[in-house]
């Protein structure tokens, strides 16, 4: 199950910080999505970083919803498992773009 389509958003009374992880979680796709369609390598090099910076803070709200016991823990390893394989993908995607200027 992917970052920003579990059911933890179906309960109400978490739905700020449910927002707040769906739009990082989505923004982590479409950064992806534009930064393999990108026009020139500088486009590339920024949506990658900027999508690892928008996996980064899904797992700051995945942590906040499991603090805050809006998801036990079951989901929260789940969830953040997800996330932490995305930031180390992305991760090593930058390192590569940094390594190669």
């Amino acid at each position: 199950m992917g970052v920003a389509t579990s059911s933890i958003f179906l309960l109400p009374s978490n739905i700020f910080l449910c927002n707040q992880l769906l739009r990082a979680g989505t923004s982590i796709g479409a950064n992806n999505a534009e930064a393999c369609n990108g026009i020139s390598k500088a486009d590339f090099k920024s949506k990658s970083f900027i999508a690892l910076k928008e996996a980064r803070e899904s797992l700051y709200w995945i942590e906040l919803l499991h603090r805050n016991s809006f998801i036990d823990d079951r989901q929260y390893e789940s969830i953040y498992g997800d996330c932490e394989e995305l930031v180390k993908v992305l991760h090593h995607r930058c390192k590569k773009i940094n390594d190669t200027e």
